[in-house]
Protein backbone atom coordinates (compact mmCIF):
# COMPACT_ATOMS: atom_id res chain seq x y z
CA UNK A 1 0.00 0.00 0.00
CA UNK A 2 1.38 3.41 -0.65
CA UNK A 3 2.08 6.18 2.12
CA UNK A 4 -1.37 8.02 3.17
CA UNK A 5 -0.37 11.32 2.45
CA UNK A 6 -1.65 13.28 6.35
CA UNK A 7 -0.39 16.57 4.86
CA UNK A 8 -2.88 19.41 2.71
CA UNK A 9 -1.90 19.71 -1.12
CA UNK A 10 -0.41 22.44 -1.99
CA UNK A 11 0.40 24.09 -5.07
CA UNK A 12 -1.74 24.70 -8.21
CA UNK A 13 -3.52 21.32 -8.20
CA UNK A 14 -5.17 22.45 -4.97
CA UNK A 15 -7.16 25.09 -6.89
CA UNK A 16 -11.07 25.84 -5.66
CA UNK A 17 -13.62 26.94 -8.08
CA UNK A 18 -14.66 29.57 -6.14
CA UNK A 19 -11.22 31.50 -6.84
CA UNK A 20 -10.76 30.43 -10.52
CA UNK A 21 -14.14 30.98 -11.50
CA UNK A 22 -14.03 34.55 -12.84
CA UNK A 23 -10.07 34.06 -13.41
CA UNK A 24 -8.61 33.69 -17.24
CA UNK A 25 -5.61 31.95 -16.66
CA UNK A 26 -6.76 28.41 -17.46
CA UNK A 27 -8.29 29.58 -21.30
CA UNK A 28 -6.12 29.59 -23.66
CA UNK A 29 -7.18 31.84 -26.54
CA UNK A 30 -5.80 30.31 -29.95
CA UNK A 31 -4.80 33.11 -32.34
CA UNK A 32 -4.06 33.71 -35.77
CA UNK A 33 -0.96 31.89 -36.04
CA UNK A 34 -2.28 28.86 -34.07
CA UNK A 35 -5.13 28.69 -36.20
CA UNK A 36 -2.11 29.04 -39.44
CA UNK A 37 0.07 25.96 -38.18
CA UNK A 38 -3.02 23.67 -37.89
CA UNK A 39 -4.21 24.83 -40.88
CA UNK A 40 -0.86 24.59 -42.96
CA UNK A 41 -0.44 20.83 -41.50
CA UNK A 42 -3.37 20.24 -42.44
CA UNK A 43 -2.29 20.93 -46.07
CA UNK A 44 0.89 19.08 -45.44
CA UNK A 45 -1.19 15.75 -45.14
CA UNK A 46 -3.48 16.29 -47.79
CA UNK A 47 -0.80 16.59 -49.81
CA UNK A 48 0.74 13.06 -48.44
CA UNK A 49 -2.94 12.26 -49.39
CA UNK A 50 -3.66 11.06 -45.51
CA UNK A 51 -6.20 11.13 -42.82
CA UNK A 52 -7.33 10.47 -39.65
CA UNK A 53 -6.57 8.03 -38.17
CA UNK A 54 -3.66 7.02 -41.03
CA UNK A 55 -0.91 9.42 -40.12
CA UNK A 56 1.84 9.83 -37.32
CA UNK A 57 2.77 13.04 -35.87
CA UNK A 58 5.43 13.25 -38.44
CA UNK A 59 2.60 13.92 -40.93
CA UNK A 60 1.01 16.80 -39.08
CA UNK A 61 3.69 19.07 -38.20
CA UNK A 62 2.63 21.88 -36.47
CA UNK A 63 5.85 24.44 -35.62
CA UNK A 64 5.20 27.21 -33.51
CA UNK A 65 2.67 25.64 -31.89
CA UNK A 66 4.73 22.88 -30.33
CA UNK A 67 5.74 25.38 -27.80
CA UNK A 68 2.15 25.43 -26.64
CA UNK A 69 1.23 22.23 -26.40
CA UNK A 70 4.70 21.41 -24.38
CA UNK A 71 3.70 23.97 -22.01
CA UNK A 72 0.05 22.32 -21.73
CA UNK A 73 1.26 19.17 -20.96
CA UNK A 74 3.31 20.80 -17.65
CA UNK A 75 0.44 22.39 -17.15
CA UNK A 76 -2.03 18.85 -16.84
CA UNK A 77 0.61 16.81 -15.29
CA UNK A 78 2.09 19.26 -12.47
CA UNK A 79 0.15 22.54 -12.74
CA UNK A 80 -4.07 22.91 -12.27
CA UNK A 81 -4.51 19.88 -14.16
CA UNK A 82 -6.71 21.16 -16.39
CA UNK A 83 -7.15 23.76 -19.29
CA UNK A 84 -9.76 25.39 -22.56
CA UNK A 85 -8.72 26.02 -25.40
CA UNK A 86 -10.82 28.57 -27.31
CA UNK A 87 -11.02 29.51 -30.62
CA UNK A 88 -10.73 26.10 -32.94
CA UNK A 89 -12.79 27.14 -36.39
CA UNK A 90 -14.91 24.24 -36.32
CA UNK A 91 -17.25 25.90 -38.77
CA UNK A 92 -14.58 26.06 -41.53
CA UNK A 93 -13.76 22.05 -41.28
CA UNK A 94 -15.17 18.91 -43.23
CA UNK A 95 -15.76 16.18 -40.89
CA UNK A 96 -12.60 14.88 -41.76
CA UNK A 97 -10.62 17.54 -41.78
CA UNK A 98 -12.02 18.31 -38.20
CA UNK A 99 -11.13 14.82 -37.20
CA UNK A 100 -7.51 14.80 -39.08
CA UNK A 101 -7.03 17.99 -36.91
CA UNK A 102 -8.00 17.16 -33.91
CA UNK A 103 -6.10 13.75 -33.91
CA UNK A 104 -3.19 15.47 -35.25
CA UNK A 105 -3.44 17.88 -31.64
CA UNK A 106 -3.31 14.54 -29.80
CA UNK A 107 -0.66 13.14 -31.23
CA UNK A 108 1.69 16.14 -30.38
CA UNK A 109 0.73 16.04 -26.97
CA UNK A 110 0.68 12.05 -26.47
CA UNK A 111 -0.43 9.35 -27.68
CA UNK A 112 -4.28 8.30 -28.39
CA UNK A 113 -5.58 5.12 -26.98
CA UNK A 114 -8.51 3.51 -28.30
CA UNK A 115 -11.79 4.56 -26.32
CA UNK A 116 -14.05 0.59 -27.04
CA UNK A 117 -13.37 -2.35 -28.41
CA UNK A 118 -13.58 -1.53 -31.90
CA UNK A 119 -10.53 0.38 -31.55
CA UNK A 120 -11.84 4.02 -32.19
CA UNK A 121 -9.31 6.83 -31.52
CA UNK A 122 -11.69 9.75 -31.28
CA UNK A 123 -14.98 8.94 -28.96
CA UNK A 124 -18.52 10.50 -30.08
CA UNK A 125 -20.08 11.92 -27.29
CA UNK A 126 -23.70 12.78 -28.29
CA UNK A 127 -27.30 11.66 -27.14
CA UNK A 128 -27.23 8.71 -29.62
CA UNK A 129 -27.70 5.94 -27.00
CA UNK A 130 -31.29 4.34 -25.46
CA UNK A 131 -31.07 5.94 -21.93
CA UNK A 132 -33.05 2.75 -20.52
CA UNK A 133 -30.61 0.37 -21.93
CA UNK A 134 -28.02 -0.62 -19.26
CA UNK A 135 -25.65 -1.32 -21.59
CA UNK A 136 -25.39 2.66 -23.22
CA UNK A 137 -22.45 4.40 -21.76
CA UNK A 138 -23.98 7.75 -20.00
CA UNK A 139 -21.91 9.97 -22.28
CA UNK A 140 -23.96 8.67 -25.13
CA UNK A 141 -27.18 9.86 -23.64
CA UNK A 142 -28.55 13.37 -22.76
CA UNK A 143 -28.80 12.05 -19.02
CA UNK A 144 -26.36 13.69 -15.89
CA UNK A 145 -22.97 12.69 -16.16
CA UNK A 146 -21.43 11.95 -12.20
CA UNK A 147 -18.32 12.90 -11.26
CA UNK A 148 -15.71 10.66 -12.23
CA UNK A 149 -12.01 9.80 -14.44
CA UNK A 150 -11.64 7.89 -17.22
CA UNK A 151 -9.10 5.05 -17.96
CA UNK A 152 -6.24 7.28 -19.52
CA UNK A 153 -3.75 10.03 -18.72
CA UNK A 154 -5.39 13.10 -20.53
CA UNK A 155 -8.68 13.15 -21.51
CA UNK A 156 -9.95 15.80 -24.35
CA UNK A 157 -12.85 17.17 -24.92
CA UNK A 158 -13.93 19.07 -28.45
CA UNK A 159 -17.23 20.62 -28.36
CA UNK A 160 -18.55 20.82 -31.99
CA UNK A 161 -21.92 21.70 -31.05
CA UNK A 162 -23.87 22.44 -28.14
CA UNK A 163 -27.13 21.25 -26.85
CA UNK A 164 -30.37 23.24 -27.59
CA UNK A 165 -29.90 23.64 -23.21
CA UNK A 166 -28.21 22.01 -20.73
CA UNK A 167 -25.07 20.00 -20.93
CA UNK A 168 -22.68 22.28 -18.60
CA UNK A 169 -19.10 20.90 -18.14
CA UNK A 170 -17.53 20.93 -14.23
CA UNK A 171 -14.59 20.03 -13.07
CA UNK A 172 -13.15 19.53 -9.22
CA UNK A 173 -9.66 19.04 -8.17
CA UNK A 174 -8.60 16.15 -6.45
CA UNK A 175 -6.35 18.28 -3.81
CA UNK A 176 -9.16 19.96 -2.97
CA UNK A 177 -11.30 17.00 -2.53
CA UNK A 178 -8.42 15.15 -0.53
CA UNK A 179 -7.53 18.80 1.63
CA UNK A 180 -11.42 18.33 2.66
CA UNK A 181 -11.46 15.29 3.65
CA UNK A 182 -7.87 16.04 5.62
CA UNK A 183 -9.69 18.65 7.76
CA UNK A 184 -12.97 17.85 8.39
CA UNK A 185 -13.54 14.00 8.10
CA UNK A 186 -9.79 12.39 9.30
CA UNK A 187 -11.67 9.59 10.17
CA UNK A 188 -11.87 8.31 6.90
CA UNK A 189 -8.56 8.68 5.39
CA UNK A 190 -7.29 5.65 5.46
CA UNK A 191 -10.31 3.81 4.33
CA UNK A 192 -9.59 5.78 0.45
CA UNK A 193 -6.22 4.10 0.26
CA UNK A 194 -8.20 0.49 0.66
CA UNK A 195 -8.62 -2.06 -2.42
CA UNK A 196 -11.47 -1.58 -3.73
CA UNK A 197 -13.43 -3.79 -6.56
CA UNK A 198 -13.65 -1.35 -9.94
CA UNK A 199 -15.70 -2.27 -12.79
CA UNK A 200 -13.62 -0.84 -16.01
CA UNK A 201 -15.38 -1.65 -19.47
CA UNK A 202 -11.70 -1.82 -20.74
CA UNK A 203 -11.29 -4.79 -18.44
CA UNK A 204 -13.18 -8.33 -18.44
CA UNK A 205 -13.23 -8.61 -14.84
CA UNK A 206 -13.56 -5.92 -12.15
CA UNK A 207 -9.88 -4.89 -11.21
CA UNK A 208 -8.47 -4.13 -7.74
CA UNK A 209 -7.47 0.03 -6.89
CA UNK A 210 -7.06 2.29 -3.99
CA UNK A 211 -9.10 5.82 -4.33
CA UNK A 212 -6.34 7.34 -3.56
CA UNK A 213 -3.06 6.92 -4.36
CA UNK A 214 0.34 9.02 -3.41
CA UNK A 215 3.47 8.01 -4.82
CA UNK A 216 6.37 10.01 -5.10
CA UNK A 217 4.96 13.13 -4.29
CA UNK A 218 1.77 12.85 -6.41
CA UNK A 219 -1.55 12.44 -5.48
CA UNK A 220 -3.86 10.21 -7.58
CA UNK A 221 -7.09 9.38 -7.74
CA UNK A 222 -9.64 6.94 -9.17
CA UNK A 223 -13.33 7.33 -9.24
CA UNK A 224 -16.75 6.26 -10.47
CA UNK A 225 -18.91 5.97 -7.64
CA UNK A 226 -21.46 4.00 -9.56
CA UNK A 227 -18.24 1.34 -10.86
CA UNK A 228 -17.00 0.87 -7.35
CA UNK A 229 -20.49 -0.38 -6.12
CA UNK A 230 -20.95 -2.06 -9.75
CA UNK A 231 -17.45 -4.06 -9.45
CA UNK A 232 -18.19 -4.84 -5.59
CA UNK A 233 -21.70 -6.63 -6.46
CA UNK A 234 -20.08 -8.58 -9.26
CA UNK A 235 -17.34 -10.26 -6.93
CA UNK A 236 -19.78 -10.26 -4.10
CA UNK A 237 -17.77 -8.08 -1.74
CA UNK A 238 -20.23 -5.94 -0.52
CA UNK A 239 -19.59 -2.61 1.28
CA UNK A 240 -19.57 -2.16 4.37
CA UNK A 241 -21.30 0.82 6.70
CA UNK A 242 -18.42 2.54 7.22
CA UNK A 243 -17.26 2.26 3.51
CA UNK A 244 -20.89 3.84 2.49
CA UNK A 245 -20.52 6.63 4.82
CA UNK A 246 -16.85 7.35 3.30
CA UNK A 247 -18.22 7.36 -0.10
CA UNK A 248 -21.03 9.61 1.03
CA UNK A 249 -18.89 11.96 2.85
CA UNK A 250 -16.34 12.22 -0.92
CA UNK A 251 -19.80 12.51 -2.44
CA UNK A 252 -21.32 15.76 -0.55
CA UNK A 253 -17.39 17.35 -0.63
CA UNK A 254 -17.60 16.81 -4.57
CA UNK A 255 -20.69 18.10 -5.74
CA UNK A 256 -20.39 21.44 -3.32
CA UNK A 257 -20.73 24.36 -5.45
CA UNK A 258 -17.42 25.94 -3.95
CA UNK A 259 -14.93 23.91 -5.07
CA UNK A 260 -16.03 22.97 -8.50
CA UNK A 261 -15.66 25.25 -11.78
CA UNK A 262 -18.50 25.12 -14.43
CA UNK A 263 -17.96 25.92 -17.91
CA UNK A 264 -20.60 25.98 -20.82
CA UNK A 265 -18.46 24.63 -23.79
CA UNK A 266 -18.77 26.15 -27.11
CA UNK A 267 -18.08 25.21 -30.63
CA UNK A 268 -14.69 25.32 -30.85
CA UNK A 269 -13.76 25.15 -27.22
CA UNK A 270 -11.15 22.12 -25.81
CA UNK A 271 -11.07 20.82 -22.69
CA UNK A 272 -8.06 18.98 -21.62
CA UNK A 273 -7.57 17.55 -18.04
CA UNK A 274 -5.41 15.48 -16.17
CA UNK A 275 -7.72 11.82 -14.83
CA UNK A 276 -5.53 11.40 -11.82
CA UNK A 277 -5.73 15.17 -10.33
CA UNK A 278 -9.08 15.82 -11.68
CA UNK A 279 -12.70 14.46 -11.96
CA UNK A 280 -15.03 15.53 -14.76
CA UNK A 281 -18.78 15.68 -15.07
CA UNK A 282 -21.67 17.44 -17.12
CA UNK A 283 -25.30 18.48 -16.58
CA UNK A 284 -28.42 16.76 -18.15
CA UNK A 285 -29.33 18.85 -21.33
CA UNK A 286 -32.11 19.36 -23.81
CA UNK A 287 -31.09 18.62 -27.38
CA UNK A 288 -32.60 20.01 -30.54
CA UNK A 289 -34.92 17.81 -32.44
CA UNK A 290 -33.21 18.37 -35.56
CA UNK A 291 -30.25 15.71 -35.73
CA UNK A 292 -27.93 17.87 -37.62
CA UNK A 293 -27.45 20.69 -35.07
CA UNK A 294 -27.38 18.55 -31.77
CA UNK A 295 -25.24 18.40 -29.45
CA UNK A 296 -21.47 17.47 -30.62
CA UNK A 297 -18.58 16.68 -28.87
CA UNK A 298 -15.27 14.73 -29.94
CA UNK A 299 -13.37 13.31 -27.32
CA UNK A 300 -9.16 12.28 -27.29
CA UNK A 301 -7.90 9.83 -24.42
CA UNK A 302 -4.35 10.52 -24.06
CA UNK A 303 -1.06 8.00 -22.44
CA UNK A 304 1.52 10.92 -21.95
CA UNK A 305 4.79 10.84 -22.26
CA UNK A 306 4.99 12.76 -18.97
CA UNK A 307 2.62 11.05 -16.76
CA UNK A 308 3.27 10.31 -13.33
CA UNK A 309 4.70 7.30 -12.10
CA UNK A 310 1.61 5.61 -10.36
CA UNK A 311 1.93 2.54 -7.89
CA UNK A 312 1.96 -1.06 -7.48
CA UNK A 313 -1.65 -1.22 -6.59
CA UNK A 314 -2.98 1.77 -8.25
CA UNK A 315 -2.56 0.53 -12.23
CA UNK A 316 -2.60 3.01 -14.97
CA UNK A 317 -5.37 2.16 -17.75
CA UNK A 318 -5.04 3.57 -20.77
CA UNK A 319 -8.32 2.60 -23.06
CA UNK A 320 -8.73 -0.84 -24.76
CA UNK A 321 -6.49 -3.40 -25.66
CA UNK A 322 -6.10 -2.86 -29.77
CA UNK A 323 -8.87 -4.95 -31.50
Amino acid sequence: MSIILKQAVTGPAAWTGRDIQNDTSWIEQLNAQAIQSLDDALAALKTKGLSYPNFTREDFPIGALNDLLSELAEVLENGRGFSLWRGLPVHRYSEEDLKSVYYGIGLHLGRPVCQNPRGDLLGEVAAVGNPHDKRTRVYETNLYLPYHSDPSDVVGLLCVRQAKQGGVSSLVSVARIYNEILEKYPQYLGLYYRMFYFEHLCEPQPSLSPIFSYHKGKLSCRYLRQYLELGCDIKGVPLSSVEIEALDCFDRIMHSSEIRVDMLMEPGDLQFANNYAVLHSRTEFEDHEDAAQRRRMLRLWLKMPNARELAPEFPGRNGFPAP
